[in-house]
């Protein structure tokens, strides 16, 4: 079974355009819900290794879990709420070092 559900525009970047597609398939004889980044270029399109699919039993879970974000958990902290976090806090959202 395949079924599109909608897709994203995720961005083009030099000349690839990246969408974001959401759908029912089937892998290895079992059905899940897959969201997986598809590219459209001059040297290749369709799907990428990027991307997730969830089992069709666990797919409750997963809708209740999304369903559970709010838009206020969206919004993103101002400099000043930022600011307010203790020192360590503050420092996950610098980039970190490759080791």
């Amino acid at each position: 079974m395949e079924k599109d559900i909608g897709k994203i525009n995720k961005g083009e970047y030099q000349g690839t355009v990246t969408d974001i597609v959401i759908g029912i398939r089937e892998f290895n004889e079992r059905i899940g819900v897959d969201i997986r980044e598809f590219v459209t270029s001059e040297g290749y399109t369709g799907p990428t290794k990027k991307g997730l699919r969830i089992p069709a039993e666990k797919f409750k879970e997963f809708k209740e879990m999304i369903n559970s974000i709010t838009e206020e958990d969206m919004k993103e902290e101002s400099k000043e709420e930022k600011e307010k976090l203790p020192k360590e806090q503050a420092t996950l959202d610098e980039e970190m070092p490759d080791y």
